[in-house]
Parts: C-alpha cells; sequence; structure tokens
C-alpha cells in the first residue's frame, strides 16, 4: 500500500489503515460525526498526532473572508475529509481540493465510510508549490 513516489505516503497508508479499522467494527450506516470520533480513538491508539475539528482561516487577496474546519489536521501535513454518504460525486472531490488550497496543505484524504465498502480517495494540491513561492516572494 505504501508507494514511495507519494509524498507522506508512510503517513497517509497509517491514516487510511486507521480507517479500515473504524470501517470494519462499525461498518456503514452511521452519521458522520460517530466515524470521526472512533477515528480519533484509533489514531491515537495508533500514536497518530491530530487536531479534530480543526479551524482554518480561509483568505481571499490577503484578506481572512472566513474560517472553515476541516475534520482532521494529521501532523500539521495531511487533511483528512470524512463523509458518510452511500456514493462519494465529484463535488466532494472538487471541495477537498478546495479546501487543500484554501488551507495552503499539499496532501489530502477524502474518506467515505458510507458505503458498504470504505472509499478513500489520495488528494494532491496541485497549487501548493505556487502559493509556497507567492508567500517567499
Amino acid at each position: 500500500m505504501i508507494k514511495e513516489q507519494y509524498k507522506y505516503s508512510e503517513l497517509t497508508s497509517k491514516i487510511i489503515g486507521c480507517t479500515m479499522t473504524v470501517h470494519k467494527a462499525l461498518g456503514n450506516g452511521f452519521q458522520e460525526v460517530i466515524y470521526q470520533r472512533a477515528l480519533a480513538i484509533e489514531f491515537t491508539d495508533n500514536g497518530i498526532t491530530f487536531s479534530r475539528e480543526h479551524e482554518m482561516p480561509i483568505y481571499y487577496k490577503q484578506q481572512q473572508i472566513g474560517t472553515r474546519r476541516v475534520d482532521f489536521l494529521v501532523e500539521d501535513v495531511v487533511s483528512v475529509e470524512l463523509k458518510a454518504i452511500t456514493k462519494l460525486e465529484e463535488v466532494h472531490l472538487a471541495q477537498a481540493i478546495n479546501y487543500l488550497e484554501a488551507y495552503d496543505l499539499e496532501i489530502g484524504l477524502l474518506i467515505n465510510f458510507g458505503s458498504k465498502s470504505l472509499e478513500f480517495k489520495r488528494l494532491i494540491n496541485s497549487k501548493f508549490n505556487q502559493s509556497a513561492q507567492k508567500k517567499n516572494q
């Protein structure tokens, strides 16, 4: 499961392993908050540092225009967005990618506990390097 060419591959693999453990134990059909609470326990048991419901500012033209809470910010580098819906759709993927861009994070995971089989998507912020360069100018 670990692919060395992916940044934070070891960490994202551990995160996905935790989500699989939770999904195996609980199955599908619960509200998102139930999976979020169970995943927090699983992260703690596996020594993964995280912030739950981590509030992050949203900026437009260097002005803060609001905030958004990411379900989990793991080890300050990976955003984890949870869903508990029957099927992931393109809008959910687009939303998670928008959050990565807004938070200026490079890597994220979109996890869906709502389907019979756990669904997960690894996300990469293609604008990450550009935004990092802007900060250094």
